[in-house]
């Protein structure tokens, strides 16, 4: 699947003009990366949702990308859009199976002395350790690995087959299975220096 380019701007310059307060670089960004949004959303199930939803999940994180987006960090844009476009994805099927969406009559007491905590539960400092690890995991990612390579790892480590990768790249098998050997290869250096 090829993500839709239009006009004959790069992204990056659509994003300094964006940047700048200029609406229709904005739109022109919006317009190329929807099919990368549109693939990203049929991806996730939203309980007690759809599709239309994670899409407009998805559009938040693509602008929010281009309001954040940092060109002197040496990644492209069109790999940073993506990050985002799932990490709010991503937020929002996590926020629609929490425990405080269930409907009440599922809860218990909090003043009940005989319910225990239930498995599995984490505590705030839990949850804000390991959101704090994966941000640090996806950083060194995207440091550590060529634009090709993060795209492919990202997709991999969101449990996505070796076919979906090579469709969603354009790439052959053994170019996807090469950037993940590769990855590896480098982050287990990473993390043994």
């Amino acid at each position: 699947m090829r993500w839709c380019v239009q006009g004959s701007e790069s992204d990056e310059v659509l994003v300094m003009r964006a940047q700048a307060g200029q609406q229709d670089a904005t739109e022109q960004l919006l317009r190329r990366h929807m099919n990368m949004v549109l693939a990203r959303a049929r991806g996730f199930f939203l309980a007690g949702g759809d599709t239309d939803d994670l899409v407009q999940e998805g559009m938040i994180g693509l602008y929010s990308a281009i309001r954040e987006y940092r060109a002197e960090e040496g990644k492209s844009f069109k790999n940073f859009a993506y990050l985002c476009v799932t990490r709010h994805i991503l937020d929002a099927v996590k926020r629609s199976s929490r425990r405080k969406n269930r409907p009440l009559n599922d809860s218990v007491s909090l003043s009940d002395p005989n319910v225990e905590e239930l498995p599995g539960a984490e505590g705030p400092e839990e949850f804000l350790l390991d959101g704090e690890s994966r941000l640090e995991f996806r950083m060194k990612l995207m440091r550590e690995l060529s634009d090709f390579e993060f795209r492919v790892m990202t997709m991999y480590l969101e449990g996505m087959s070796y076919a979906r990768i090579c469709e969603a790249t354009g790439k052959d098998m053994k170019s996807v299975d090469n950037a993940l050997t590769r990855s590896k290869k480098k982050l287990q250096k990473a993390y043994t220096e």
